[in-house]
């Protein structure tokens, strides 16, 4: 009833502020009213402080402390018990979650303006194992505390607001891809920590048979704006609190394998071998090389390697490794990756291997929204903090959010640059300074 009387008041507030002009033609037309000012809202951070404390004790180890890191992975019975706790905040705020066919956990609350598309907040909760406490839970309890502020404040928005908690984002944005398209059934049956998808989805749930009815169609939403901690050390070395991102980089996968010729490595003299191994080390180095030999924030990796025959006194007859590139510029990356595919010819010419290099997958890069952007920087000035431009070089969410709607990210430092771990830490000031600049553009974005 409250907040139906206060809608009641808000919009005959509107009619008799309505003012009747006179149009060249002389025809009466209605002027557009003002657009009110933006409300002064700011978050409690005690009481988002205290929900994070909170959420971090589904996935600790027994006795130990907020220190300790979690390992709340999807589907694991600390997933189920962290998002039962947060739809009880949820329904703290008067409004009512549900969960979709892909698990993602979803609140809505209505706008006044009927026909305005929605704007999305939220992030994700479930952790790596032994994870930290901020990675995705910073996001999602900020959006639960902005709904819990707009409650408090008897705030109504023009637009509908929903709050979406995408289910599994540290196993590769599942809830998010399936609600966009771009995750495919058959990726369900996929095994990760020992859980099969489907069989996951299930347990928290969701229904794999019914994936088209969480469907998130293009151009369906106003926008999506994602709180995360920035999980490199470039805000904290600036002293900057607020990070404005630029975009999701693209990443390039390949997969090489290296063929030379097992030998006893005690009778094999050194000219006479084709060392695989040695073969690797070259290219890894070459990798390094390209990937730094111009100025930008690209950044390559060799992070898996398996080694046949893998013993002492054997000379390597194989290698399999991967090779990752990764940055905002997709043609940088593809001109870095074929530069490495050049330097591993001549490697596999001087010495006496096979090197065969192959392109695996191309993510392309997600950009936010210039306009979005600006609102973010706007909110933040208004809140009296510095903002910088940076490119994420983690996957989120949002990546797949941008193929149906804007969307937008906000960053906090991450001390030291740490995350993926226990020793993942960002500043209370920072967490609220965060959840601010979320409901300040928030409600700039509604008012436009």
């Amino acid at each position: 009833m409250r907040r139906q009387d206060f809608t009641r008041r808000r919009l005959m507030s509107v009619a008799a502020g309505t003012a009747l002009t006179v149009a060249s033609a002389g025809t009466p037309a209605l002027a557009a009213p003002t657009p009110p000012p933006i409300p002064a809202l700011r978050v409690n951070p005690d009481r988002l402080r205290r929900t994070l404390e909170d959420l971090s004790l589904y996935g600790r180890r027994l006795g130990g402390g907020f220190e300790d890191g979690v390992s709340r992975f999807a589907y694991s019975d600390a997933d189920i018990a962290g998002r039962a706790y947060v739809m009880k905040l949820i329904r703290q705020s008067l409004c009512e979650p549900g969960i979709d066919a892909a698990g993602n956990i979803v609140a809505t609350r209505p706008g006044r303006v009927r026909g305005l598309k929605p704007i999305l907040i939220g992030s994700h909760i479930d952790s790596v194992p032994g994870g930290g406490n901020f990675d995705g839970a910073l996001g999602s309890l900020a959006a639960v505390e902005i709904f819990q502020t707009l409650e408090d404040t008897h705030t109504e928005l023009r637009h509908p607001l929903q709050l979406v908690l995408w289910s599994n984002e540290e196993g590769g944005t599942i809830g998010s891809g399936l609600a966009v398209g771009s995750t495919k059934p058959a990726d369900l049956n996929l095994v990760l920590n020992g859980i099969r998808r489907s069989e996951g989805l299930r347990r928290i749930g969701g229904d794999p048979d019914r994936l088209d009815t969480a469907r998130i169609a293009q151009g369906s939403i106003a926008a999506y704006l994602e709180l995360h901690i920035e999980q490199s050390g470039l805000l904290e070395r600036a002293g900057v609190p607020v990070g404005v991102v630029d975009g999701i980089v693209a990443i390039d996968e390949y997969e090489v394998e290296i063929r030379g010729f097992a030998n006893h490595a005690g009778t094999t003299p050194m000219a006479d071998r084709r060392n695989a191994l040695l073969a690797a080390a070259r290219l890894i180095e070459a990798v390094q090389a390209e990937v730094t030999r111009e100025p930008g924030r690209q950044v390559g990796t060799v992070g898996h390697l398996e080694v046949s025959p893998n013993v002492r006194n054997v000379v390597p007859g194989r290698v399999n490794l991967t090779i990752e590139l990764r940055d905002l510029d997709a043609a940088k990356i593809r001109q870095i990756g074929d530069r490495i595919a050049g330097r591993a010819a001549t490697i596999a010419e001087d010495t006496g291997t096979e090197i065969s290099l192959k392109a695996v997958a191309r993510d392309p890069a997600a950009l936010a929204t210039p306009a979005l952007q600006a609102q973010i920087e706007a909110a933040s000035a208004a809140l009296g903090l510095a903002t910088m431009h940076l490119p994420s070089g983690a996957g989120h969410d949002a990546a797949n959010l941008a193929m149906v709607g804007p969307m937008a990210m906000i960053f906090v430092p991450s001390i030291g640059g740490i995350s993926h771990s226990a020793h993942e830490l960002t500043r209370w000031g920072d967490c609220a300074n965060g959840a601010n600049v979320l409901l300040q553009t928030l409600l700039r974005l509604d008012r436009s």
